[in-house]
């Protein structure tokens, strides 16, 4: 409010007063009570702020009006803030932050009750029934000024506990029930609106270390919409991020912390990274930053700059975590608006005379143009932009079939850098670039293989365009490339193959390729190269019923017991997913038994990542069914093993007899 203080003291009061009679004050915190009791009072002083308007003073009168009046100014103004700070303000912010904001009530009342002390009503001329009423607003606000009114002790104490994970954990679902209450924490868009608070305040100087702050309010926070909403799983998460099952049905699901947006609390849709490393929904750290904000809202570090990276490797690991759990992956929202460039008139003329230097019949010409352009569009995001406006994509295009391998190189290299850019992607798909990018994959040198590879991977981080590459013959030939490459072109294979297949339509073709005796080639080399890569797309080839019996032919139980127990962290929750898969026969339990997998399970479930905690508990009870019947095998086959010779005997068996069979 500090730009209200150039007006007159009496307008300021009167639009204080105004702004709190004018409705729109809905208190859903610990502190509703104070903040409303608050707020009546300032609305009792509306007949007040209305004879100081309508009052007609010479200019003395008006000096002394103002200084009669600059105090109460003051103290509405900070108390209007007050309101805000209740009405707009984190809820569990304010209440972890209790003796703060205690301290600011009893400020605020103390400097409204001082301003009212000893007012000169007869200098301002006011009635007798509106000092009356003005009088009994002081009454009100001395009282109020000596008496403590602390919020809930019960209620502050126990989401401390949960906030310093003081609790006992047996009592955290009652616990998060009242919390959810008090706080009026029961619908999705009450906890969006709370995520985004939270952050706006700490964001706006709260703590000594804003970094702690927002790890454990996000940890609470998230507690608490769990909570919510598996209590209530016909609430559904928000319409534009549900989560669906193949029927078309809501579904509960546990979302992991890193598929989550860290403001929304949602499974993000279209996640990037920002420049301090974080990463976000892009709607709403693009919220963030259009409100003004220069800081990253989980680490408060200042951005050195906003630009906005698609985490495309988040993406896909989130769309082969629905497919896993059997969720429609969350559906981006289209831009409306594209970018355009920002080319000098200059820059341009060179961009059209390479594009009619393509056009050439002259090969050294199209291979120098083609370079140039290579060259352009590596540099920066505005030339990629540029570049395509000008139609360059087309002209590529046709390049690609040329039976100059180095220009055939060229032009697939700037391919792969145009599609860096999200809106060229559409451009080269609709252009029929696929069929041709896969001819270069097939038949090019092996550099130019390398990035037809890595530009299929590039498109294929879009959903759809995963079958249409698919459709294309694009997954042999990668499967090939992998098979035969040099380690980038090996690499770059197997990224696009993992987000290939990430599509259940994709994952028989690669099966049907050869892809999975590769896999396990890799999975078993001593040098470790591509170790990860492989268990990536071996967990996601182990969902298809091609894929199981593939795998199950290539002896995997030993390799996969031991990555359960020594591999990294990623390693072995796919190691265990790929085992989980296997499990529906039980010649793979035997086996894995037999390899001792008990023990390693035991400790991934204590201790690996969310997914493999999942995994291995899952695991653990298929092993631990197949252990009892394997132990009721065994003692039906010894009774059986007793009962024949005895029934072989008859009735008329003597001891002689039992003692042959050895039964004595």
């Amino acid at each position: 409010m500090a730009g209200d203080r150039g007006r007159g003291a009496a307008e300021r009061v009167a639009a204080a007063v105004e702004a709190v009679g004018s409705g729109g004050w809905e208190f859903r915190n610990a502190y509703r009570r104070q903040l409303l009791a608050l707020s009546r009072r300032i609305r009792l002083l509306g007949p007040f702020a209305e004879e100081l308007q309508e009052a007609r003073r010479g200019p003395a009168e008006e000096e002394e009006q103002e200084r009669a009046l600059a105090p109460l100014a003051d103290a509405l103004e900070e108390a209007l803030d007050l309101l805000q700070l209740g009405r707009d303000g984190s809820r569990i912010f304010l209440v972890l932050d209790r003796d703060k904001v205690m301290k600011k009530f009893h400020e605020s009342i103390a400097q409204l009750e001082q301003a009212l002390c000893d007012f000169p009503y007869d200098k301002l001329d006011i009635s007798d029934e509106v000092r009356e009423q003005v009088e009994l607003v002081h009454v009100q606000l001395k009282r109020a000024k000596e008496r403590v009114d602390m919020p809930d002790d019960e209620f502050y104490n126990e989401l401390l506990s949960l906030y310093n994970k003081s609790h006992d954990p047996s009592a955290e679902l009652d616990i998060l029930g009242r919390l959810s209450e008090k706080l009026h924490l029961t619908t999705i868009t009450d906890l969006t609106q709370e995520s985004l608070a939270l952050h706006e305040m700490v964001a706006s100087g709260g703590g000594n270390d804003p970094g702690e702050h927002i790890e454990k309010m996000s940890m609470l926070l998230k507690k608490i919409k769990d909570f919510v909403q598996t209590q209530n799983p016909e609430m559904g998460p928000p319409v534009t991020t549900k989560l669906m099952d193949s029927n078309g049905q809501p579904r509960p699901v546990n979302i992991p912390d890193e598929f989550r947006c860290p403001i929304s609390l949602e499974l993000m849709k279209d996640p990037v990274i920002v420049a301090t490393g974080q990463t976000y929904e892009r709607t709403f750290i693009e919220k963030w930053l259009a409100s003004g904000h220069h800081t990253c809202p989980n680490t408060q570090q200042r951005m050195p700059n906003t630009t906005l990276t698609p985490n495309y490797v988040l993406r896909s690991l989130i769309a082969q975590w629905c497919e896993a759990n059997g969720i429609d992956p969350p559906k981006r929202s289209t831009q409306p608006d594209k970018p355009t460039s920002s080319c000098s008139p200059s820059e341009r003329a060179i961009i059209d005379a390479l594009l009619s230097k393509l056009c050439s019949a002259d090969p050294e010409e199209q291979r120098s143009a083609a370079a140039e352009l290579r060259l352009l569009s590596k540099r920066n995001a505005n030339n990629r932009i540029c570049i395509a406006e000008a139609g360059a994509i087309p002209l590529l295009l046709s390049l690609l079939s040329s039976s100059d391998l180095q220009t055939q190189e060229h032009a697939v290299t700037a391919l792969l850098n145009l599609s860096i850019h999200e809106d060229n992607k559409s451009s080269i798909i609709l252009s029929g670039a696929v069929p041709g990018i896969v001819h270069v994959l097939k038949n090019g040198s092996m550099q130019a293989r390398e990035n037809a590879a890595a530009t299929l991977f590039s498109l294929s981080v879009v959903d759809e365009y995963k079958v249409t590459i698919g459709g294309t013959g694009a997954i042999p030939a990668l499967v090939v490339l992998l098979s035969e490459g040099s380690p980038r072109g090996m690499k770059d294979a197997a990224a696009a193959l993992f987000n290939l297949c990430i599509y259940q339509g994709n994952k028989g073709r690669a099966i049907r390729a050869g892809l999975v005796p590769l896999i396990m080639g890799l999975v078993t080399n001593p040098t470790g190269a591509l170790l990860d890569e492989a268990m990536a797309i071996l967990s996601i080839l182990s969902s298809h019923p091609e894929g199981k019996a593939a795998i199950g032919a290539a002896e995997p139980v030993p390799v996969l017991v031991e990555m359960i127990g020594s591999g990294s962290p990623r390693n072995r929750e796919n190691a265990a997913a790929v085992m989980l898969h296997l499990s529906v026969h039980n010649v793979h339990l035997a086996r894995a038994q037999e390899c001792g997998i008990m023990v390693p399970l035991r400790e991934l479930a204590l201790n690996g990542t969310d997914r493999g905690k999942r995994k291995a508990v899952q695991l653990l009870e298929r092993m631990s069914r197949f252990l009892v019947m394997q132990h009721e095998d065994i003692a039906s086959q010894q009774l059986d093993e007793i009962e024949r010779p005895l029934a072989a005997l008859g009735p008329n068996v003597t001891e002689a007899d039992l003692d042959q069979l050895g039964f004595l």
